[in-house]
């Protein structure tokens, strides 16, 4: 079986290289050779693990064809789902801290907080349980996101953090619960505080452009929010006075969630701007309609904010839907930064 050099090159122009054989996925070659690289589910349904191809030739299996950008001029794949039929070099949107030696740590975690907040969402809030190297401390940052192992299932489930980095092992997610769905039924019906379960991560490459001084515009879709939420959070700590704009969307009404939330940050945060958006608005509402995306599109057409960079999170469809407006009104790829909601598999 042919072996071919592989290198990637990380969004802080980092380099790294590894071999692969035909056989093997670019990410189970990267692991093999000690590099862990930002992925989740590890097989082609989530997006989690996505690269650019710069240069070579590769076999790619079946995926879900959401989790891969639509249109444009580049080569997007999903590196648990592609072989390489010669030497490749790559590009990612993670940074080099993003990628790490050894597998990805492993917690426990308890408990704290299961909460109904309305528009059929959680907020279920873990305390880490102190561990040898890393004591109580939960190193994350702003952006990323935790695997939950759903407790009497081996089964692994990926959520977004809600709550800004701390040293306090504070883990917070705000949860939508699907009538099926194998995290919603455990937090309905069984999860308690006091409860403990397994924690893999952090992981995750959309996370704030630390070295950027432009404005931040942030668009969630539903729980696409608790991300946004996060990299504000930190913001308000650190006293950021960069402008920022979030704009939130969800379909009805009776889908809002966390504006008590919002409230607070923005009295916390004063370069902060919320617009809350519905797409099938009811007689008597205040705020934006339609979604998320075309209220961020008439503020940039009415020259509100200048060349932002763009976090936006949610499903596939809205976070193609920020990546044309983008190129068509002239923001560079390198400045738009995504996370997209897929069904778990």
């Amino acid at each position: 079986m042919s072996v071919h050099a592989i290198t990637l090159t990380t969004a802080d122009v980092q380099t790294f290289s590894f071999d692969c054989d035909e056989a093997e996925s670019l990410l189970d070659a990267a692991a093999r050779r000690g590099l862990t690289l930002p992925s989740s589910c590890r097989q082609g349904a989530c997006g989690a693990c996505l690269a650019t191809v710069q240069q070579g030739e590769f076999h790619r299996a079946s995926i879900n064809e959401k989790a891969l950008p639509q249109g444009g001029d580049t080569t997007p794949i999903l590196l648990c789902s592609t072989y390489p039929r010669g030497e490749m070099a790559l590009t990612v949107t993670a940074q080099s801290a993003q990628i790490t030696s050894g597998p990805v740590p492993v917690r426990s975690a308890m408990v704290v907080a299961n909460d109904d907040i309305g528009g059929a969402v959680h907020r279920l809030v873990l305390d880490l349980v102190a561990d040898p190297v890393d004591g109580l401390g939960a190193p994350f940052e702003a952006g990323q996101f935790m695997e939950l192992e759903v407790p009497g299932t081996q089964q692994w489930r990926a959520y977004s953090l809600s709550n800004a980095p701390n040293w306090d092992g504070r883990l917070e997610f705000l949860i939508r619960l699907h009538p099926d769905g194998l995290c919603s039924q455990w937090l309905k019906t069984r999860a308690a505080v006091g409860e403990t379960l397994r924690v893999r991560g952090p992981q995750g490459a959309m996370v704030l452009a630390s070295d950027s001084l432009r404005p931040r515009c942030f668009i969630a879709g539903g729980t696409g929010l608790a991300p946004l939420l996060s990299m504000a959070r930190q913001m308000a700590e650190f006293g950021d006075s960069q402008p920022c704009h979030l704009y939130f969307g969800v379909t009805r009404q009776q889908d809002l969630f966390a504006l008590a939330e919002l409230d607070a940050l923005t009295a916390q945060l004063p370069s902060l701007q919320v617009t809350v958006c519905l797409w099938e608005a009811s007689e008597g509402w205040q705020g934006a309609t339609g979604s998320p995306v075309d209220a961020w599109a008439r503020d940039m057409e009415a020259g509100t904010v200048r060349s932002p960079d763009v976090y936006v999170c949610g499903p596939a469809g809205l976070i193609d839907a920020v990546e044309k407006t983008a190129q068509q009104v002239g923001i560079p790829t390198k400045q738009v930064f995504s996370e997209r909601f897929l069904p778990s598999s």
